[in-house]
């Protein structure tokens, strides 16, 4: 862990700011523009191929005292891209109540594929912790988009005990937005709103790559039985275009297998499954 007082130097509104470029190179995805400043870090182990990957993370591995972060994607037409993080990103303690913020925008070109899916964040006791996320895709693309998070460190005691807690993502198709999800969690409401769950996660499947999981993924969640007092619980949207799920759970790795499960496809999308070390 990194504490502010080691971020000597450094000014309370500093940004980290990272880029990536993908395009289709003699017909393979291709990384051509790949950029990150500190805090952030940007690392690129599939660079070329089927589908690129890309995975972000920061020094200290989250956030702290004033933070701002941001990232920006471009992909070009019938490109195809993942983005993850190395973990989940935490949100440190923040006595002095300086916000952390992180900003994220993807512009998708015709055709391409976006599969965004981050370890969740981990808001610790007395964070605060802003997220805003715009996606913009062009005609026939693709988008999977997961953001979640959890309890904090549930383990010490400090379950919801963050102070402030936002997300909001916001898609647009072609210029038209089809989705404005926004979240908002502040203490000590959030803890007896959330009960006996310790994760949150929102999935997202939009664009015809998607389609015949997202019709899948309805279908089972129709298809299951309501049990009272069950350890997760589930909820389904439709979106134009495709479908958002909500999954809230007790516990943060029976999230992860559920969200599994439902991306069985994603493998063949990629041309290798990205959670496979994960199981």
């Amino acid at each position: 862990m990194i504490s502010t007082m080691t971020k000597v130097g450094r000014s309370i509104a500093e940004c980290g700011n990272a880029r990536l470029g993908v395009e289709m190179v003699f017909g393979e995805s291709t990384v051509t523009s790949s950029f990150a400043t500190s805090p952030m870090k940007l690392l690129t182990p599939v660079s070329r191929g089927k589908s690129v990957w890309a995975y972000t993370s920061s020094f200290g591995g989250g956030l702290v005292a004033g933070d701002q972060t941001r990232l920006e994607i471009s992909l070009g037409a019938g490109s195809r891209c993942f983005v993850g993080t190395q973990s989940s990103t935490k949100i440190y303690r923040n006595p002095a109540g300086h916000p952390c913020s992180h900003n994220t925008n993807a512009v998708l070109g015709p055709g391409s594929l976006l599969i965004f899916a981050p370890e969740p964040v981990q808001a610790f006791a007395d964070s605060h912790y802003t997220q805003r996320q715009e996606f913009r895709l062009g005609a026939g693309a693709g988008l999977l988009l997961l953001d979640w998070f959890t309890s904090g460190r549930a383990a010490r005691g400090e379950r919801w005990a963050f102070a402030h807690l936002e997300s909001r993502n916001e898609v647009f198709v072609e210029n038209e937005r089809v989705l404005l999800d926004p979240i908002l969690l502040t203490s000590p409401e959030v803890a007896e709103h959330m009960g006996r769950f310790n994760c949150m996660a929102s999935l997202l499947l939009l664009g015809a790559p998607f389609a015949e999981a997202a019709e899948a993924m309805q279908q089972a969640l129709a298809a299951r039985a309501v049990e009272r007092r069950a350890a997760q619980s589930f909820s389904v949207s439709p979106v134009r275009g495709g479908v958002l799920m909500r999954i809230a759970g007790i516990e943060v790795e029976n999230v992860r297998r559920e969200l599994q499960n439902h991306l069985w496809f994603v493998g063949e999308l990629l041309g290798d499954d990205p959670w496979a070390r994960k199981s």
